[in-house]
């Protein structure tokens, strides 16, 4: 157990990190830093789990940690730099509809709003304030991702951005859902993750979208409208 004020605080502090590192993710044109603040924020993710373990010592909490440093910590990332290494593209300087300030300024707007409908509409259901910023910061750093998606050109990024969405399902079910239900999910979100990325990897990670399409679309795996 640790002191109630002190585990508080580390929570807390954590969470100010968290949404460092995705303010970072939104807006970094550096293919190499990318990846390191991804993993930076996996690195997070799992002392967070681990301060959750000390505190509540349910088992669960550090298989996660452990799956979570192993995987989206070290693998990931160690992979993502070794495709780094072999294609000609090391960095993403192409914002599609967002610039670096507006999507920080519309990551802020959707704290904001998914704050407003956790405590007016979902409020009576948390009356554990770390389990209410939990689900706010999980549910945010989703949308940060899915923003990622939509914005950057290269299909690297891109992926990065559907790995940030994940950190923001770990970070929402480590508060708000059944331990069981998480293990059962990180296990097929991971094991899909590196079904995509060797795809990425095989089909041409440092294309654009339109070219990722048609180079999918010549192997007969994409039908083009």
């Amino acid at each position: 157990m640790i002191d109630t004020i002190i585990f508080n605080d580390i929570i807390h502090g954590l969470f100010v990190l968290i949404l460092g590192t995705a303010a970072l993710i939104i807006t970094q044109r550096s293919l190499t830093s990318l990846f390191n603040i991804y993993a930076a924020q996996s690195l997070i993710l799992a002392v967070m789990a681990i301060v959750l373990f000390i505190e509540y010592g349910t088992l669960n909490l550090l298989f996660i940690a452990i799956l979570t440093l192993a995987v989206k910590t070290i693998f990931i990332p160690l992979f993502l730099h070794k495709v780094l290494k072999r294609i000609s593209v090391k960095r993403d300087l192409q914002f599609m509809f967002l610039s670096p300030a507006s999507s920080i300024l519309i990551s802020a707007i959707l704290i904001f709003v998914v704050y407003l409908f956790f405590t007016n509409i979902a409020g009576d259901l948390f009356a554990d304030r770390l389990i209410l910023l939990g689900g706010v910061i999980g549910i945010s750093l989703a949308l940060m991702g899915m923003m990622v998606i939509f914005n950057r050109k290269r299909v690297i990024t891109k992926t990065v951005g559907y790995l940030t969405m994940e950190n923001g399902v770990l970070l929402f079910s480590l508060f708000m859902a059944e331990m069981p239900f998480i293990i059962e999910i990180l296990i097929v979100l991971d094991l899909l993750m590196i079904i995509v990325l060797s795809a990425v990897l095989a089909f041409g990670i440092d294309s654009g979208m339109e070219e990722f399409h048609k180079k999918l679309n010549r192997l007969g795996i994409w039908i083009e409208d």
